[in-house]
C-alpha cells in the first residue's frame, strides 16, 4: 500500500487506479472548483491536492514505510514528518511543489 491507500484508504487508492488521467486545469475550469479541490477523478474534493500529492509520491517511488504524511492548507502542502522520514524530505519536497494546484510546500516535524 503506497501513500494513498495509507493516508486515504484503500477506496481512494482504487479510485485513483480506475480513473483515466485528468487535466486538473481542465476539471477546475469545467466544474468551476479551485484547483486544490479537484480530486483524483476531476470532481470536487475537499482534500484533492492532498490526494493527488499522495499518489504523485507513490508514483515517484517515495518509500511510504517513513513516518510522512500529507494535508493541505488550501493551496499550501503541509509535509509533516518523523525523524526517520528526513531521507525522502527534500525529494518528497519537490514532488509535492511540482503537483498542479499547489502553491507552497510546508514541512512540519511531527511532534
Amino acid at each position: 500500500m503506497g501513500f494513498l491507500g495509507k493516508l486515504f484508504g484503500k477506496k481512494e487508492e482504487d479510485k485513483a487506479a480506475d480513473a483515466p488521467s485528468v487535466s486538473v486545469a481542465a476539471a477546475a475550469e469545467e466544474n468551476s472548483i479551485p484547483l486544490e479541490k479537484v480530486g483524483l477523478d476531476g470532481q470536487f474534493d475537499e482534500s484533492g491536492l492532498a490526494k493527488r500529492v499522495a499518489k504523485a509520491l507513490d508514483d515517484a517511488n517515495i518509500s511510504d514505510d517513513v513516518g510522512l504524511w500529507v494535508a493541505q492548507a488550501g493551496s499550501k502542502v503541509v509535509l509533516k514528518y518523523n525523524e526517520d522520514a528526513k531521507s525522502v524530505l527534500d525529494q518528497a519536497t519537490q514532488v509535492a511543489g511540482d503537483v498542479e494546484g499547489a502553491t507552497e510546500v510546508e514541512t512540519q516535524p511531527n511532534a
